[in-house]
């Protein structure tokens, strides 16, 4: 399965998910990125593409906010792949805390 995780930015919550679950499962191959141009720009990081998002067959977001961000562009086409993990812009790269909320709430 191809699973692709998208927070603000790409430099927190989604790429501590991707390369997590890159070291601890590899059946399924695992991607991230942000969804806004100004913050993944500011960071240096992956924004989000069309294309990442038809290659995705599960699309994990943090926030609510995320998918209204995904549908201002797509519409509904992809609402069917996303879930909410439902985890705040709390959390530093890696931090033990989202890890282990992380490794809770996904269940690949």
């Amino acid at each position: 399965m191809n699973i692709l995780f998208l927070c603000t930015a790409n430099i927190q919550r989604s790429k501590t998910a991707e390369e997590l679950f890159s070291a601890i499962d590899n059946s399924n191959e695992y991607r991230s990125a942000g969804l806004s141009l100004k913050y993944v720009e500011k960071a240096g990081s992956t924004i989000c593409t069309e294309e990442m998002l038809q290659w995705a067959d599960k699309v994990c977001v943090f926030e609510r906010e995320h998918i209204k961000r995904i549908q201002q562009h797509t519409g509904d086409v992809f609402i069917s792949k996303i879930e909410n993990l439902d985890i705040a812009d709390e959390y530093s790269y890696f931090q033990r805390e989202l890890v282990l909320t992380l490794l809770e709430k996904c269940k690949f």
